[in-house]
């Protein structure tokens, strides 16, 4: 398996994908990839696989693969879950929080303001969404984090796709005020800043971008 071939191929894609060159919904043909990238179907459906993996494909049987296309009513669903989640999370977060813990979401904060610092769209978004999921995970609750990774992933591709540098900028301070309440054992003021953030993240997400284009060789000049 040539590793380098479909990394690049993930890329490239991603990158159209993010940047709004690829419309959502459209469909990608593996035979005008493989020409384009000048590597074998075998290569591109290996790539088409991994970006299903990160939600940013959709595999259909027998239909091929398409550019995801998630809606504007999903994300509303999705994120009124999440609120309902992750408030009752905040409030046994904060009132068991160690110092463990809280180090242990320093650390991953370290690596939001590097994606950030790096302009890394694809890390920031991902490490942006994990940190709910530590969360979780540092409760001990597993069934938990599952439940929130699967939402998580979903508001990865919408942020992705409609988050812009400046909004997950203000994504990522949130984080850093949220874990000084938490530190502080301050219950309530953690549950409103994590009720804040969810509004905002979900506010920030513009809709309404310039539409991109069907054609796969034009998105990928």
């Amino acid at each position: 398996m040539d590793i380098s071939s479909t990394a690049m191929i993930v890329q490239s894609l991603s990158r159209a994908i993010v940047e709004h060159r690829l419309q959502p919904g459209a469909k990608l043909a593996e035979q005008k990839l493989a020409d384009h990238f000048g590597v074998s179907r075998t290569l591109v459906r290996q790539a088409f696989f991994q970006l299903s993996q990160n939600r940013l494909v959709r595999m259909e049987p027998s239909r091929g693969a398409f550019v995801a296309a998630p809606s504007v009513e999903e994300a509303k669903q999705v994120f009124a879950v999440r609120r309902m989640l992750e408030i009752e999370l905040t409030k046994q977060f904060t009132q068991t929080a160690t110092p463990a813990k809280i180090k242990a979401l320093r650390a991953h904060l370290a690596k939001e303001h590097e994606a950030l610092h790096d302009q890394d769209a694809a890390s920031r978004t991902e490490l942006l969404g994990d940190f709910h999921v530590r969360m979780a995970e540092l409760t001990g609750n597993d069934v938990l984090a599952e439940i929130l990774g699967d939402l998580i992933s979903r508001c990865s591709l919408i942020a992705l796709m409609y988050q812009t540098a400046r909004d997950a900028k203000c994504s990522s301070e949130e984080h850093d005020r949220l874990v000084e309440a938490i530190e502080l054992k301050n219950e309530t003021e953690a549950v409103r800043l994590m009720t804040e953030h969810l509004d905002n993240v979900e506010k920030s997400l513009t809709f309404n971008k310039r539409q991109p284009s069907a054609d796969i060789s034009e998105a990928l000049r």
